[in-house]
């Protein structure tokens, strides 16, 4: 028996990448997770790849209505909400005269806008659980600003701030804050991703992170992590 057994998560982005490792650690600590994806299609899929008691949504997080829905949905299904890892995110790479008004929309509408619609409607049934834990994942594009990032950079700058914010708002209803800063990573997601397998972190490093937070002492607020590979190839 995990040590998670009888707790709710909800991780969106949870089919694939960093967001998919996070619900396998959560799945096998005895959590029913709740995953999702854009499509129908890929979230029942990766639920019923993690295997019961996981749950697969589909929800655009850029969309207010399909939030609301999904935490509905979830609390008719579960009782609640323990857990919440905001994982979903996508990167546009362009120079700002080059990136289209409608990419720049995508990137803080899914990394940032997204974050506040599911904390937002996460933090009130965490409430009436007496408590909870709010993941944030965003990366150390958000203190280190780099050329053709500025969209990307924008919103987990922005991410990083509201994550602080959030922390000192909720921390008195027992809910505990933590933003998560990985560098590379070697999944999908993002720029020469291909050439990342042997150095990078792995969804599987970010996971442990998450679940050691989640056996951390409630006195205890880790509200910051920065994560690196150890040996990153060297430079020059």
């Amino acid at each position: 028996m995990g040590f998670l057994e009888g707790k709710v998560a909800v991780v969106t982005g949870g089919n694939r990448g960093i967001g998919r490792g996070i619900v396998e650690a959560l799945h096998r600590e005895g959590a029913a997770v709740a995953l999702t994806a854009r499509t129908r299609e890929a979230a029942e899929r990766a639920a019923a790849e993690v295997g019961a008691p996981a749950l697969g949504f589909a929800c655009d997080v850029r969309d207010y209505g399909q939030v609301s829905r999904l935490f509905e949905d979830v609390g008719r299904a579960a009782g609640g909400v323990d857990i919440l890892v905001n994982n979903a995110g996508i990167g546009v790479f362009a120079p700002v005269a080059d990136l289209s008004p409608e990419d720049w929309r995508g990137v803080i509408e899914t990394n940032l806008h997204g974050v506040f619609y599911c904390c937002h409607e996460a933090i009130p049934l965490m409430r009436r659980r007496g408590g909870g834990y709010i993941f944030n994942i965003s990366s150390l594009a958000g203190k280190n600003a780099f050329v053709n990032g500025a969209a990307y950079n924008a919103s987990k700058f922005g991410l990083n701030g509201f994550s602080e914010a959030l922390m000192m708002e909720v921390r008195y209803d027992g809910i505990r804050v933590s933003y998560l800063m990985p560098g590379s990573v070697a999944t999908e997601f993002g720029r020469g991703s291909t050439q990342k397998v042997g150095w990078a972190l792995t969804p599987e490093d970010v996971a442990e992170v998450v679940l050691d937070l989640l056996r951390s002492p409630a006195r205890a607020l880790y509200s910051r992590v920065e994560m690196r590979p150890s040996q990153p190839p060297r430079k020059g």
